[in-house]
């Protein structure tokens, strides 16, 4: 992070302020256009246009359905990454429902992370139409699947087409009383028991698969936590699903389970502790085991902790410039797992105010935006000539 003196000029604060109806429309177009994590063809397709249709040139959707805006990027290995996922939580393949009032924006996604791009997308249409020069590379991102099962599919693209290039990423993914430089790490994964099962009174007796996924499950739930530090670890049993009916022995029953830690060394912990237990269940033979890995984040890695601790300190100052708002470094499990596990410092950037994420109530509060878009700007301006 280049943390220099800055302030932002009239022109861009004129901009700013006069970017307000354009940005709400934004965020009402891109809500109304589903975008479940691997499905974001439609909203990736929106942006790109969206970003031509006001002055962005090079514009281009990789193979992840990342929608990539590189700007003198050309021949540089100092590229500086800017980005907000565009996928949601919702498997809906259908307009969602929006509606507003005087304070919030109401619709499933809006905050996370459809407002953020479009705030980010605000700064973009600026740079394009003022023919910036960057100082270094420079990238706008409008990536895919940040969002569970997405597995971030669309960063760790964006860190492998780019690979040795990247040297700084920021992901704009919280509300701006918090920012995250830490990551959380998990192993996410499909176990399915099988058995012969049968009538539940003529084959009474035979092994039933959900009597061994509970068994299982309690196994899963006999774990102390490991901690180093202040770190922080959990688990999770999130869904379960199988049988047939009242009266048929289950054949089949199926457990999504997840570990996470915001420490590396937990993190192996709790990896040996699940492969331990499902040995040793597959040995009491109740059911025929099988495990599936269904999603892998990492945490960390061996970044420049002096460039972190820039970029966390620039960042803070400028979200409680803009907020009158304490801004708190925290853990979390965002896209810039990617880049710090591969030694490339990020930070997770709040950039507005919304409630209810992963929710069919979130609401965005509409007057956070004009603080929003200060931030984002003041962030971003910085890698640009005056």
């Amino acid at each position: 992070m280049l943390k220099l003196s800055f302030e932002l000029s009239e022109k861009v604060k004129k901009y700013l302020a006069e970017s307000h109806d354009e940005l709400i429309e934004l965020i009402e177009d891109l809500c109304k256009i589903p975008a479940p994590s691997h499905h974001e063809e439609a909203r990736a397709e929106f942006c790109k246009n969206w970003l031509e249709k006001n002055g962005a040139e090079g514009v281009y959707i990789d193979e992840a359905l990342n929608v990539i805006y590189p700007i003198g990027c050309d021949g540089k290995d100092d590229i500086v990454v800017f980005l907000a996922h565009t996928d949601t939580v919702f498997p809906d393949t259908e307009p969602m429902p929006l509606w507003k009032d005087d304070e919030y924006i109401y619709s499933p996604g809006v905050g996370d992370d459809t407002a953020r791009v479009a705030l980010m997308f605000m700064l973009a249409k600026y740079i394009a139409k003022e023919n910036l020069t960057p100082k270094c590379g420079f990238m706008v991102v409008a990536n895919s699947c940040e969002e569970g099962l997405g597995n971030l599919k669309g960063i760790r693209q964006l860190m492998s087409d780019f690979e040795g290039r990247i040297k700084e990423v920021y992901s704009f993914d919280a509300n701006y009383d918090t920012l995250y430089n830490k990551c959380v790490g998990s192993h996410r994964y499909q176990i399915t028991l099988e058995t012969e099962g049968g009538h539940s009174y003529a084959a009474f007796g035979n092994r039933n698969a959900i009597y061994a996924a509970s068994d299982l499950v309690c196994k899963l739930y006999s774990c102390v936590v490991p901690k180093i530090g202040n770190s922080r670890t959990t688990y999770n049993v999130g869904h379960i699903e199988g049988g047939t009916s009242v009266n048929t022995i289950a054949q089949k029953a199926t457990i999504f389970y997840e570990y996470r830690s915001d420490d590396i060394n937990c993190l192996e912990q709790m990896r040996q502790f699940f492969e331990k237990t499902i040995d040793e269940a597959k040995s009491e033979a109740k059911a025929e085991i099988t495990v599936e890995t269904i999603g892998i984040r990492p945490c960390g890695g061996n970044v420049d902790e002096a460039k972190l601790t820039d970029m966390t300190a620039t960042v803070k100052e400028i979200c409680e410039k803009y907020t009158g708002l304490e801004c708190n470094p925290r853990s979390a499990s965002t896209d810039c797992n990617i880049p710090m596990s591969l030694g490339v410092p990020a930070v997770c950037v709040g950039n507005c105010i919304s409630y209810g994420s992963h929710t069919r109530e979130e609401k965005l509060l509409i007057a956070s935006l004009k603080p929003g878009l200060e931030i984002t700007a003041d962030i971003m301006l910085r890698y640009f000539e005056n």
